[in-house]
Order: C-alpha cells, then sequence, then structure tokens
C-alpha cells in the first residue's frame, strides 16, 4: 500500500496536477476571502471569522477532488498499466487504500495554508485574538473528513470508467447528490421530523453540525462510513 502511495503522490507532483489543484483552490478561496466584494468577504462582513471558507470550501472541493480521483483508476485502465498492477502481489483493498490515501493527502495539502487565513483574522481581531476558535477547528476538522468521503466517491467513480472525463463527471454529481441531494429532497416534505431524517441521510447536515465546534461521535460516525462503503464498492468493482 505504502508503494502505491508514494507513487501516485509522486505522480501528482511529477506533472502540473498536484500544483495546479493546490494553487486553483487557495486562489479563489484567497480572491474570494480578500479581494471579491460580496457575503463571503471577511474585510467587507465587519466580523472576525472565517466562515466564509467553510462555506465556499465545500462546493470548491466538488469540482477539486475529482479532477484529482478521476485518473487514479481510469488512466490505469485507459493505457494498460492496470493489469500489470493487478498481477502484483498486493491486494485489491491495499491498491485502492494507496490511491485513496493519496489523493487524500493532496487535498488535505491543498488544505493547510489555509490556516493562514485564521491566525490573520485572529490577529485583525479587536482585541487580537477574539475569534471563535471552537467553530473554526469544529469546520476544519469537518472539512478533512468532507474531502476523505470526496476522494473515497472520486476513486469509486474512476474505477466505474477507463475514460477521464466521465468519471469526473460521475464523481461530481454522486458528490453534489450525497452533499446537497438530500436537503433538497427534504424541501418537498412538510413534516419537521422527516425533513431533519430526510437531510440526516446527507452529508450537509452532519458538516453543518461539526462546523458549530462541537464534535459528535454520530457526525464523526457517519462520514466514516460514509467513506468505508464507497472504498468498499470500490474494492468490489476492480475483483471483477
Amino acid at each position: 500500500m505504502i508503494s502505491i502511495f508514494r507513487k501516485e503522490l509522486r505522480s501528482f507532483f511529477s506533472n502540473a496536477t498536484g500544483y495546479i489543484v493546490i494553487g486553483i483552490f487557495l486562489l479563489l478561496t484567497g480572491l474570494f476571502l480578500w479581494v471579491i466584494q460580496g457575503e463571503y468577504n471577511i474585510l467587507d462582513s465587519g466580523y472576525a471569522n472565517v466562515d466564509g471558507l467553510f462555506y465556499l470550501a465545500p462546493w470548491l472541493f466538488l469540482f477539486l477532488c475529482p479532477a484529482i480521483t478521476m485518473r487514479l483508476f481510469a488512466e490505469e485502465k485507459q493505457t494498460g498499466t492496470w493489469e500489470l498492477l493487478a498481477t502484483k502481489p498486493i491486494s485489491k483493498l491495499q491498491i485502492v487504500l494507496g490511491k485513496y490515501f493519496a489523493g487524500w493527502t493532496l487535498v488535505s495539502l491543498a488544505l493547510l495554508p489555509t490556516l493562514l487565513y485564521y491566525f490573520t483574522v485572529s490577529y485583525l481581531a479587536e482585541p487580537i485574538g477574539n475569534v471563535d476558535s471552537g467553530a473554526f477547528w469544529g469546520s476544519f476538522i469537518g472539512l478533512f473528513f468532507l474531502a476523505g468521503v470526496y476522494v473515497a466517491i472520486g476513486i469509486f467513480s474512476s474505477s466505474l470508467s477507463n475514460n477521464q472525463i466521465v468519471s469526473f463527471v460521475l464523481a461530481l454529481v454522486l458528490s453534489f447528490f450525497f452533499y446537497y441531494g438530500f436537503d433538497l429532497l427534504a424541501s418537498f416534505f412538510s413534516s419537521g421530523q422527516l425533513i431533519q431524517l430526510v437531510e440526516s441521510f446527507g452529508i450537509h447536515s452532519h458538516y453543518k453540525s461539526i462546523s458549530r465546534g462541537v464534535i459528535d461521535s454520530r457526525d464523526l460516525m457517519y462520514f466514516i462510513v460514509l467513506t468505508v462503503g464507497f472504498i468498499s464498492a470500490t474494492v468490489l468493482k476492480i475483483k471483477k
């Protein structure tokens, strides 16, 4: 698994993929939070918080995570190297996990520099340090788990096709459905309990819960189960 992980990580940074993904994410978040006027702009809001980052990041991840994962299996099958990889003395689960952790690591590397926004806002606050640290760190942890789910969905989508564009679109659609689709479905119901039940199946509900600064084991378990589910589905698919 470690050899697969290192191979994929080297592959990301041996060409422009890794740098482009990290660069685009940081450029867009920086522009929306500090330059472009609007509801996400920290300086315009007048409040010492980085909430705009946590509203934007899940939507940016919808495009960035599929862009990272679309090649992980599709390219192997397209170039004919999958047959060679499949004959190596390594289990299918180890192959999937190696590729999964490489993708998750790259997304995490894109996320880590955003810590600078927190320290900048903390310094600009009046008095200095007057920020809601609990909500920030809760949201930050939530983004790591969210990225983990998106990457798991992405490698599953990549295993379904040898066309990278098809894999990208499929991962985008599945990620959007699991993030916001259940909220849309819940809007068709009038019962409060039923709405809450339907929303609980979606990622958005659990991400919002963690963003309040309270790390609930039920939210963490949801992310873990969904991630394991898509990884397991990927293993079953490539075994065929």
